[in-house]
């Protein structure tokens, strides 16, 4: 009879790095670090760009800040879906670390055809273009670029929940899936700004 515990020989080894940090997890500290500078850039640029203006436009007037509310509410659940897959990955539960993984990927992906939907609505609904104004560049820009970031993510969600479902992760190997999970949470939070600074501010 397999025990429950697991044992010292099945704990999760992984390659320690000399801060005592997991190699690839240092990775992607390190990689997000670069991210934050990234954005930082963005929304310093943008916050200038909108000072320097004598006038701006009300993001009400333009932008569909109901919808927009949605989907920043659905990005702020796929990361609350992630967080149950991992906790399912390292239980052992198996079917409740495939649902988490998958929903957040559905969850991703629903964002991304929203976001879309707001795009043709303001291309072609409302003529707001990338290269009409500087309000345009800006929302574009920032917006796009997260999109993009959201993206990749998805594609990284795809990842893990197949190799999820090939038996790739236990209660001693999940390290993949919080190292995804790291990257997602992060792109989460950026959009949580964007949207105060875009829509709301």
């Amino acid at each position: 009879m397999i025990s429950p515990v697991m044992s010292q020989s099945t704990a999760p080894s992984y390659d320690l790095g000399n801060l005592g940090i997991e190699t690839r997890k240092l990775g992607m500290w390190a990689f997000l670090a670069s991210e934050v500078m990234f954005f930082t850039g963005l929304i310093g640029a943008y916050i200038v760009l909108r000072q320097a203006q004598p006038s701006w436009p009300l993001p009400s007037t333009i932008l569909n800040i109901p919808l927009t509310a949605v989907n920043t509410f659905i990005l702020i659940c796929s990361s609350a879906t992630l967080v149950k897959g991992l906790a399912s990955a390292k239980d052992g539960d198996k079917e409740g670390m495939q649902v988490g993984l998958f929903l957040t990927f559905l969850l991703g992906a629903l964002f991304l055809a929203i976001q879309m939907h707001e795009y043709d609505e303001l291309l072609h609904g409302r003529g707001l273009t990338p290269s009409g104004n500087i309000f345009g560049t800006c929302f574009f820009t920032l917006t796009g670029f997260h999109g993009m970031h959201v993206f990749i993510g998805v594609l990284c969600m795809l990842f893990v929940f197949i190799k999820s479902l090939r038996g790739g992760y236990s209660p001693a190997e999940y390290r993949g899936i919080e190292i995804v999970g790291l990257y997602w949470h992060f792109v989460d939070l950026v959009w949580i700004i964007l949207f105060t600074i875009l829509y709301l501010i």
